[in-house]
C-alpha cells in the first residue's frame, strides 16, 4: 500500500482536481497521509497567479524532499505549466512534472511501480479542446463540495497568466455535471459551489445549447435538497436572467462574487477589462435592488502599473460608495509573459503595500456594515466545523455571513436556523433557534 500526500495551492479548480486525485488513489487502495508526514509519493498541485504562489510551490517541493528524500515527487498545476525549467533547478530528486492539460495522468504516475528519474508530461495547453474527465467522490474534511464545470479563459486580461497556463475555455458536458452533482448529493453534501476559471462562459464551446443560466436552473430544479452557490462571475455576465434565478430559486444562494480589479476607468482599460466603472456600479445597483440582503463580493488589485495617486483615490472613493459586502484584495504581482509585466511605471512595493492596506481597511468596513445590518435576523447556516479557538460551531449563512454559535457536534453538515445576535470584535455570533 503506497502512502501518498497531496498539497494544493490556489483556486477552487485546483482543489477540485486534487480531490479527484485523492478519490481515485483511495479507490486504488492507497493510504492518504498529511503532507507533513513521510510518504512514498508527494503530489504538489501548484499555482502561479502571483509571485508568492510560485515561491510557495518551490517551498513545498523542498519540504517534501526534506521529509522523505527517497520519495517520488509529482508536480502539476499552473506553476508547473508556466515554469517547469525552474522546478528542475529546485531538486535533483526523482521528479515527474505534469502540465494542466495532462492532469488525468497524475494518478497513473503516482501508482506506477517503475519510475524514471525525470518525466515531463506537459503538452500544449493552448491546443486543448475538451475539459479533462476528473470525477470526484468526496472532499476530505469539507462540508461544501466544489463542482468544476469549466476550465480555461479567453479574456487575456493584461495582468493575468491564467490563459497561458489553463488554455482556452472548455466546458463539462451537461450529463457529466448532473452525474457529478448526483454523486455529491449521495455523499451527503448540502451545498455545492459551482466553480471554474470563467464559469460565465459555460456551455458556449459545446453543441448542447446550455449556458451558465440554464445549467443553474437545471441544478436547482433537479437537486432541490442541495444549496447551490456560484463562486465567481464576470460583471458582463450578470444579467436579468441570473438575478431572476437568485430571486426565484430558494436553493440558489443570494451571494455573488464579481471581479472589479480597479475603480478607475483608465486602469481598467490598461488591464483589458471590458467594462467601465459606471457599468459596474449599475450592475451592483441592480443586484442590490433585486436582493437587498444578498452578499456581493469583489476582487480588487492594488498597485497596477501606471496607477497614479489619483487613480488609487478614484478606486477608494468608488468602493466606498458601492453597496458591496466584502473585498478580496491582492497586490499586483508581475507575471512574466503578460502584457502588464512589460509596462512602464511599475509601482514600488512600499507604495503598493500602502494602497493595499487602505483597500483592506475598506474591506473590513464593508463587512462590519453588512453584518450590523443583519443583526436580529434569522439566518440558515450550513454547520461546517467547530472553531478551534472559540470552541463554537461555525458555518456560512445563505448570504455568506460567517456565524459562530453554541451547539452539539452532531449538527455538523446540517442546515440550522440561527438568530444573529451580535458581533464580537469582527466575528458574527448567533444562537440556535
Amino acid at each position: 500500500m503506497k502512502k501518498i500526500a497531496i498539497a494544493t495551492l490556489g483556486c477552487k479548480v485546483n482543489q477540485y482536481e486534487s480531490a479527484s486525485f485523492r478519490s481515485s488513489l483511495e479507490e486504488a487502495g492507497c493510504e492518504m497521509v498529511p503532507f507533513t508526514k513521510p510518504a512514498d509519493v508527494y503530489i504538489i498541485n501548484t499555482c502561479s497567479v502571483t509571485g508568492r504562489a510560485g515561491q510557495q510551490s518551490r517551498q513545498l517541493i523542498r519540504k517534501a524532499v526534506r521529509i522523505n528524500p527517497e520519495a517520488r515527487l509529482i508536480v502539476t498545476g499552473c506553476y508547473a505549466q508556466m515554469d517547469s525549467r525552474t522546478i528542475l533547478d529546485v531538486t535533483d530528486n526523482p521528479l515527474c512534472i505534469i502540465g494542466n492539460g495532462n492532469k488525468h495522468l497524475v494518478v497513473a504516475a503516482a501508482l506506477q511501480e517503475e519510475q524514471a528519474d525525470l518525466e515531463m508530461l506537459m503538452g500544449k495547453i493552448s491546443m486543448k479542446k475538451e475539459i479533462l474527465d476528473l470525477p470526484v467522490r468526496n472532499f476530505s474534511g469539507r462540508t461544501r463540495a466544489y463542482l468544476r464545470i469549466q476550465d480555461g479563459c479567453n479574456n487575456f486580461c493584461s495582468y493575468c497568466i491564467v490563459p497561458y497556463t489553463r488554455g482556452r475555455s472548455r466546458s463539462m458536458a451537461l450529463k457529466d455535471v448532473l452525474k457529478q452533482t448526483a454523486v455529491f448529493t449521495k455523499e451527503g453534501y448540502r451545498e455545492l459551489v459551482i466553480t471554474g476559471i470563467n464559469v460565465g462562459k459555460y456551455g458556449l464551446d459545446l453543441d448542447e445549447g446550455e449556458t451558465i443560466y440554464s445549467l443553474i436552473e437545471k441544478l436547482c430544479n433537479e437537486f432541490p435538497e442541495i444549496r447551490i452557490r456560484l463562486s465567481s462571475i464576470e460583471p458582463t455576465e450578470v444579467n436579468e436572467t441570473l438575478l431572476s434565478l437568485l430571486v426565484d430559486k430558494d436553493n440558489f444562494m443570494p451571494h455573488l462574487h464579481i471581479p472589479l480589479q480597479s475603480g478607475d476607468d483608465k486602469i481598467l482599460q490598461l488591464m483589458n477589462r471590458k467594462y467601465s466603472t459606471e457599468y459596474f456600479a449599475d450592475i451592483v445597483g441592480q443586484c442590490h435592488l433585486a436582493l437587498p440582503h444578498a452578499a456581493i463580493g469583489i476582487d480588487i488589485l492594488g498597485g497596477f502599473p501606471g496607477e497614479t495617486n489619483q487613480a488609487h483615490t478614484n478606486t477608494v472613493h468608488f468602493l466606498e460608495n458601492l453597496p458591496i459586502t466584502y473585498l478580496h484584495v491582492f497586490p499586483y504581482s508581475k507575471r512574466p509573459g503578460t502584457f502588464a509585466a512589460s509596462m512602464k511605471n511599475q509601482i514600488p512595493k512600499p507604495l503598493k503595500d500602502e494602497r493595499v492596506k487602505r483597500l483592506r481597511q475598506i474591506d473590513q468596513e464593508k463587512r462590519n456594515t453588512f453584518y450590523r445590518n443583519h443583526i436580529g435576523t434569522t439566518q440558515h447556516v450550513l454547520v461546517e466545523r467547530r472553531n478551534k479557538k472559540s470552541g463554537l460551531l461555525q458555518g456560512f449563512s445563505e448570504n455568506y455571513i460567517p456565524l459562530q454559535f453554541e451547539g452539539p457536534s452532531r449538527l455538523q453538515r446540517s442546515v440550522v436556523a440561527i438568530l444573529f445576535e451580535k458581533i464580537n470584535g469582527t466575528q458574527p455570533i448567533g444562537k440556535i433557534l
